[in-house]
């Protein structure tokens, strides 16, 4: 009965995440289209680089909490409210000391172009986006998905591209900084409320140093994994910034923005298989977890890789939706859409090893990333050498990417399997089918004559993802499966008991 319940929770977050999905679709899709046309690939690529830099300060801020927290809630004998508050001091605390090393050297986020105007500010961003992570991970703690949906994928991305479109007209140079300053202040108060509704405002707490220190220490393998696995996704953007200027990280970053939507699948259904894995781990059942992660991969890679097959095929129109000058990334668009399918296995397999094996997972996910690094660099000094065109160039960390992923999620699925003493992840032949069957339609579209590719576009990428689910529906889809898509009971969130 415990292994069904934990499936409905998992169905449940994931109709609740699919929906933020299709709904931070929506809202990407005009940043996208307001970033390209108004500000341009200079711009762009200038802002697509300092915020890897400031979300990275953010995410090392959080020191693993985003994860960490739902086992420390788990197994704590502390009121609730008390250790949320106590992450949420360690989070400002490390976040003013990295918002004070930014300001002062502004130049960490522009390597590749001059500060000038509002680009120092951008540094004062970081203590919102990481509250707002503890505050979102303590809600998916009690069950509270609906919370990261709205401040992720309503109120962040909207706010952003009505934002960037008013303040085009005011600050061109200026105007995309601050929208993000604005979407992720935005986002921080939706976080933060509902956190203090659901958890209320402390009764007899200070802060605790020793624990505090204590809780930084056990999750340091936590956040180490966690800036890892987002380091992998951005190491190919800021080598770009190295090797090349703005405006080739621009186009290559309106790429990865269309190719980190699928991306968001697997990192929205975090916040529910998190706290499963730590109560079934809790209570000693690997069983129960080597199927959860089994289900929740499958669900994602077929996800995923109906948007490969829909944004990959036209990726040339694609692309040129967002501007003329952005086609030149449809070969990197299509090589990150595959890195996102075949990464999916082992970033599920990882939501269980950072609780089973954190150190060994740090240790292999450290290799990896530096495996990605020395890839991408001689990809790219390669073509380089071969006379290859700067667009070919430019596509060698993309091809990197692709491969380092693969490589971990073999591995990483291996080592979880190995563990747990059961298989975490497997292939379907109705999945097979499915991609068979969509890509043959895709590539019908794409033999159209040129002038006919709006076709492609408006009638091709419905009906290739209309015969890939219905594929998948008839031929791989079990019971088990269909739970994602059926409401079971008046679906209520339920807390879990103050004390474990």
């Amino acid at each position: 009965m415990k292994e069904s319940e934990d499936l409905n929770q998992l169905a449940k977050g994931g109709r609740t995440n699919i929906l933020g999905f299709i709904l931070r679709l929506a809202a990407r899709i005009p940043f996208l289209f307001i970033a390209g046309r108004l500000y341009g690939p200079d711009t762009v690529g200038r802002f697509a680089l300092a915020i890897v830099v400031v979300e990275l300060a953010a995410l090392l801020a959080t020191l693993g909490l985003k994860r960490g927290l739902a086992q420390a809630l788990a197994l704590t004998r502390r009121p609730h409210n008390h250790v949320v508050w106590d992450a949420l001091v360690v989070a400002f605390a490390v976040s003013i000391v990295a918002s004070a090393i930014l300001w002062t050297f502004p130049q960490i986020m522009f390597p590749n172009s001059g500060v000038a105007g509002m680009d120092r500010y951008l540094a004062v961003i970081v203590v919102a986006i990481a509250w707002s992570d503890v505050s979102l991970a303590a809600l998916a703690y009690r069950g509270n998905v609906q919370a990261t949906v709205t401040a992720r994928a309503i109120i962040e991305p909207w706010t952003i591209s009505i934002a960037a479109w008013g303040l085009y007209y005011l600050s061109p140079h200026d105007g995309l900084i601050i929208a993000y300053v604005l979407s992720m202040a935005a986002a921080l108060v939706a976080s933060v409320v509902p956190m203090l509704r659901s958890y209320g405002v402390p009764q007899g707490w200070s802060p605790r140093i020793t624990p505090l220190l204590q809780l930084a220490r056990r999750n340091i393998p936590l956040a180490g994994a966690d800036a890892i696995e987002w380091g992998t996704r951005n190491i190919d953007r800021f080598i770009l910034g190295l090797l090349f200027p703005p405006a080739i990280v621009g186009i290559y970053y309106m790429a990865q923005q269309v190719a980190s939507i699928p991306q968001k699948l697997k990192t929205s259904f975090d916040p529910v298989l998190g706290p499963v894995i730590a109560r079934n781990l809790a209570a000693g059942n690997r069983a129960a977890i080597a199927a959860q992660v089994k289900q929740v991969a499958f669900w994602i890679i077929t996800l995923q890789a109906a948007l490969l097959l829909a944004g990959g095929i036209p990726a040339e129109g694609v692309m040129g939706v967002v501007g003329p000058e952005f086609v030149a990334g449809a070969g990197a668009l299509c090589f990150l859409l595959a890195a996102e399918v075949l990464a999916s296995p082992g970033a599920v397999a990882e939501a269980g090893l950072v609780y089973i094996a954190r150190h060994r997972n740090l240790v292999v996910s450290m290799l990896l990333l530096g495996f990605q690094a020395a890839l991408s660099f001689a990809l790219v000094f390669a073509m380089r050498d071969l006379g290859w065109g700067v667009n070919y160039q430019a596509a060698g960390p993309a091809v990197a990417l692709a491969v380092t992923l693969t490589l971990g999620s073999t591995i990483k699925c291996w080592m979880l399997a190995h563990m747990l003493k059961a298989p975490v992840f497997s292939l379907r032949p109705g999945f097979l089918a499915a991609l068979a069957a969509g890509g043959a339609v895709g590539a019908a579209f794409t033999a159209l004559p040129h002038e006919l590719e709006w076709v492609e576009i408006t009638v091709g990428v419905p009906v290739i993802f209309a015969v890939y689910s219905a594929v998948i529906f008839k031929w791989a889809f079990d019971e088990s499966d269909r739970k994602l898509f059926k409401r079971t009971q008046a679906e209520t969130a339920t807390l879990p008991d103050e004390r474990v």
